[in-house]
């Protein structure tokens, strides 16, 4: 029997290197960055472009979200598998295991599903790239490996973490290592080599290997994972997990699994992909003027170079402004170098705690 493939999309995370946009009550997934749609509207609309038979998708986020992941998912039509509802964020790892068992609840007994995991706040443009690149997937997944997506670098970029591609099985290879956010000199030999690539956080596996690896390398993630699934309560799409995941410890699918098991493989990715990590970034994909500049809301720039302008409540006039971000909310205005567009978050940590930078 062919095995049933069950989109999971993480949708918890708090964006802080978009503040002031991205915020605890509206973050980054939840906005309309690029574009017509939401960020979580469009990794759902992503799916549309494959062309296997696909169930409905099992979305994952924090129970303050809920009425608005269901809000912006209902406007696009389609079913919804289910919205688990975290009392408090425990990374991806946690998240992947309940929703492991929703997918399974979702297909019924008597066959496995393959789980593709998509976070919630990424860009892809080339969407029938993206699809091919599923489509190599499946087979290491077919095959009890937990595949993984790695991006092909366009450039030595140091804010990601790589992926040492190991032997390789035709269009997919067995992973050698996965490396952490290296510096300048170290990511242009990676990038030089062609036997790196970086690390997207997206991932297609089974249930079934997922919640096995888990048992063997994170047993007390499982353990607390399956009674918080066990006592959670469903009202309508939603299904509210028990107050003991919140108890769980907070690790990622990569440290808790993929960098300790032998069953990890990589298909390379080349379809426009950004995680949107920053203001930096979001400026890298957005469209731009012969200059260099982009701009979103009302917005005049005027003399500048290399400059990213957002507005959002009001007109933003920039001049003879060269590398820079302005971000203009309702409550706060962010003007920052986009060298150093990574220092926000150290702002949004001080404003959420109600204390402000002198």
């Amino acid at each position: 029997m062919e095995r049933p493939l069950v989109p999971v999309i993480l949708c918890g995370g708090s964006g802080t290197r978009l503040w002031p946009r991205s915020n605890a009550d509206t973050p980054k997934q939840l906005l309309r960055l690029v574009g017509e749609y939401t960020m979580l509207q469009n990794t759902v609309l992503r799916l549309r472009a494959l062309d296997a038979d696909v169930a409905p998708p099992v979305i994952v986020c924090n129970e303050r979200h809920g009425p608005l992941v269901a809000a912006q998912t209902g406007v696009l039509g389609g079913a919804i598998g289910a919205v688990l509802l975290e009392p408090v964020g425990r990374n991806s790892a946690p998240a992947l295991t309940v929703a492991a068992h929703a997918a399974r609840a979702l297909v019924g007994t008597g066959v496995e599903p393959l789980l593709l995991v998509l976070p919630a706040d990424q860009i892809i443009h080339a969407t029938d790239k993206f699809a091919a690149a599923v489509r190599v997937a499946l087979e290491p997944a077919r095959n009890g490996y937990l595949a993984t997506f790695g991006v092909v670098p366009t450039v030595a970029q140091t804010g990601y973490g790589y992926i040492r591609r190991g032997a390789d099985r035709g269009s997919w290879s067995e992973i050698a290592e996965f490396v952490e956010k290296p510096d300048a000199a170290t990511a242009r030999e990676y990038v030089e080599s062609g036997r790196y690539l970086w690390n997207s956080g997206m991932f297609l596996l089974g249930a079934d290997a997922w919640l096995s690896e888990l048992a063997a390398h994170a047993p007390d993630i499982l353990k607390v994972c399956n009674q918080a699934f066990g006592t959670a309560e469903r009202s309508g799409e939603f299904l509210r997990l028990g107050l003991e995941f919140a108890t769980c410890r907070s690790d990622s699918i990569d440290y808790a699994v993929m960098e300790k098991t032998s069953r990890a493989a990589v298909v390379p990715l080349d379809a426009g992909w950004s995680d949107v990590g920053s203001w930096s970034s979001l400026h890298d994909a957005s469209p731009k003027d012969a200059l260099g500049n982009a701009s979103s809301g009302e917005a005049i720039l005027d003399s500048c170079r290399d400059t990213y302008v957002a507005s959002n409540h009001r007109l933003v006039a920039a001049i003879g402004l060269d590398g820079v971000i302005v971000v203009e909310t309702e409550d706060a205005v962010l003007v920052v170098a986009r060298s150093h567009a990574e220092g926000v978050r150290r702002v949004a940590e001080l404003v959420g705690k109600g204390r402000r930078p002198r």
